[in-house]
């Protein structure tokens, strides 16, 4: 099966899956590029815990399945909350890790949240955003030095950063910082916002794309199954001469595992035809 070359698919779709099953299958499926999922909580294919050798040993298994990696889809912990002198050493650590797993496997990017799994602020919201706008910067400065690119999903639904205007505060102090933005449909709709307002407002710096359905209030759902005009939205980035990629994030509660590689296919094939 051959779908668009510039769609891929996250390994976070088959995160039930040991990382050699879940690359076996995404490749069985026809899928020639990926993002490698590391969030703690959602899918442990990368460890939290990274050294040298488990780094070694993620890269080695990434390059024997023959998949592109197009980003690496990390968290180095809650970026508004301020840290004592051991814990930014420890922070700086594993971003130092993840970064080597990036140039081990031909990543072009890292990505990181933008902020806690919360809406509500640490400090206040204008403290924890000059905060988390400060570590995305200093990270992304530290990933330029190894060629690497630096993203953040602007809007997450659980995150301090959860609809659209908080989105626009975060991206508007990223300004010259080197930091792009990935768009979420997912996210953007169950946020009760609308993705090609988010094209329209943040389209200079999109650099990669999730798909994945919802409704208000629910990211889970296959595509088709929502509420996510992605028709209309991919027509939007395709407007405005987006060039990047986009990737199937299939972290879905409305299919069963057995389901959920042909779910995946279909899902492929449909936005192929879109793109």
């Amino acid at each position: 099966m051959t779908f668009h070359p510039r769609l891929g698919c996250s390994s976070i779709s088959f995160r039930h899956l040991p990382l050699a099953s879940a690359l076996e299958t995404m490749a069985g499926l026809g899928f020639a590029e990926l993002d490698l999922g590391a969030l703690p909580g959602v899918c442990d294919h990368v460890p939290y815990h990274l050294d040298g050798p488990a780094v070694a040993a993620v890269a080695r298994e990434v390059q024997d399945s023959g998949l592109r990696v197009r980003s690496i889809n990390g968290d180095i912990g809650d970026l508004n909350r301020p840290l004592n002198p051991q814990e930014h050493a420890d922070r700086a650590r594993h971003l130092d890790m993840l970064l080597a797993l990036a140039s081990r496997t031909g990543a072009r990017a890292l990505v990181l949240p933008c902020g806690s799994l919360s809406h509500e602020p640490l400090r206040t919201l204008v403290q924890d955003l000059d905060l988390v706008a400060a570590e995305l910067a200093a990270a992304a400065a530290k990933a330029a030095a190894a060629g690497i690119e630096l993203w953040t999903e602007s809007l997450h639904f659980f995150r301090l950063c959860w609809n659209t205007g908080l989105a626009r505060q975060l991206t508007e102090r990223l300004a010259g910082s080197g930091v792009d933005v990935v768009m979420d449909f997912s996210h953007i709709v169950a946020s009760g916002g609308d993705p090609e307002q988010f094209v329209d407002l943040f389209h200079p710096q999109i650099a990669h794309v999730h798909l994945r359905d919802a409704v208000p209030g629910n990211i889970n759902l296959s595509i088709g199954n929502g509420q996510a005009d992605f028709a209309a939205g991919l027509k939007a980035l395709a407007d405005k001469g987006y060039s990047g990629h986009f990737s199937l994030e299939l972290e879905t509660r409305d299919v069963t595992n057995e389901e959920r590689p042909a779910a995946a296919a279909r899902a492929a094939s449909y936005i192929s035809d879109l793109i």
